[in-house]
């Protein structure tokens, strides 16, 4: 492989652009409404079974029992039949008996009459075809295949957010991204890999090092294996030989500690990890001291890291900045694109966004 030279009381919603698609909940009323561009819009005036909801997009199943699916502009119904659906960030699912229905920016298509397995990601839906004993993408309004098989079907070792890893018909790994298939190498054991956006990252057991998927290309990062590595946007962070816990970036590594973490994850743009009883993020190409304690109840999304602060309150690293957005306790938090979702015990709302706080 090639080898790179390395470098070295409230419900609040907090994000850095009022183009939010949506931002959907249910208040005190049941009323379902979501926050769009400054203003509160009711979404629908009857209540509403459940909802799913992604960056751009929310499914819901409205008081008729009809699957319905709103992007910030009209709500569209999709199906009067039960059915099976899944949001992304992006796109949206839904599988009638073996039909497999997918909309994107507003368009609907049907993927294939004969679906089995399927697997949704921010902006990639791989699933079975079960008359020709085959798989497939769909990506960026496109359907490849994969590989088929002469036997039982298995879905791919593994998925990102638009990236796939998977063994052909011959056992030959390979990888999809951006519409191209690139061929690994054979192993009679399965790769580990771990899969983000535009990038996979492995131990490469022919070689013998820890190696990336990037832009095409397969890199060495490593002279050896890693103990333990989690793909995020673009990036990898992993545990040396030595248990230094460390960051590929851009073509270059990056050592975010030395101390060795007791835990850490990673999630599309940050990650968060603790070490000698202190919890430390990074964001924005910068590490942050997120707590003088060892966080536990914590989410991770897009540009945001929220966790439940020492008090029982709600703290959140946005756009590079550490906020105290509650004290209250038991206070439910979610994130919607760059925005933090927290929902009060007596169901009131409050919004906070570019330095300004909406009341509902």
């Amino acid at each position: 492989m090639k080898y790179f030279l390395s470098g070295v009381c409230s419900f609040f919603l907090v994000f850095g652009s009022s183009a939010q698609n949506v931002v959907p909940f249910k208040d005190f009323n049941g009323f379902f409404k979501s926050y769009q561009n400054g203003f509160f819009r009711q979404v629908e005036f009857q209540p509403i079974r459940e909802f799913k909801a992604g960056d751009d997009i929310v499914a819901y199943i409205n008081y008729r029992g009809n699957l319905t699916v709103f992007d910030g502009t009209k709500p569209k119904e999709i199906s009067n039949v039960q059915v099976d659906y899944q949001v992304s960030d992006h796109l949206m699912t839904w599988k009638i008996g073996p039909t497999l229905n997918l909309w994107d920016a507003g368009e609907l298509k049907t993927l294939t009459y004969f679906a089995d397995q399927y697997i949704l990601r921010d902006s990639i839906v791989v699933f079975n075809d079960t008359r020709f004993n085959s798989v497939h993408a769909y990506y960026d309004g496109d359907i490849y295949e994969l590989y088929k098989s002469s036997g039982i079907v298995t879905m791919p070792d593994m998925v990102g957010e638009n990236i796939v890893a998977f063994r052909d018909n011959g056992n030959y790994n390979k990888v999809f991204w951006n519409g191209q298939i690139y061929d690994l190498d054979v192993w009679h054991d399965r790769y580990i890999y771990s899969a983000g956006t535009d990038i996979i990252a492995f131990n490469d057991p022919i070689n013998g090092t820890f190696a990336i998927f990037e832009n095409g290309q397969f890199l060495d990062v490593e002279d050896f294996r890693m103990n333990s590595y989690k793909a995020g946007r673009g990036f990898v962070v992993y545990e040396n030989v030595n248990n230094d816990l460390m960051i590929y970036k851009d073509g270059a590594t990056e050592k975010l500690t030395n101390f060795g973490a007791d835990f850490y994850n990673v999630k599309d743009d940050v990650v968060i990890w603790t070490e000698n009883g202190f919890t430390y993020g990074y964001a924005n190409g910068k590490k942050f001291e997120l707590a003088k304690y060892i966080v536990k109840d914590f989410q991770l999304k897009n540009n945001v890291i929220a966790f439940k602060n020492i008090v029982g309150g709600v703290d959140a690293l946005i756009e590079g900045k550490l906020k105290t957005l509650t004290t209250l306790m038991n206070v439910k938090f979610t994130i919607h694109g760059n925005a933090v979702l927290l929902e009060s015990f007596n169901k009131t709302f409050s919004l906070f966004i570019e330095g300004r706080e909406y009341r509902n």
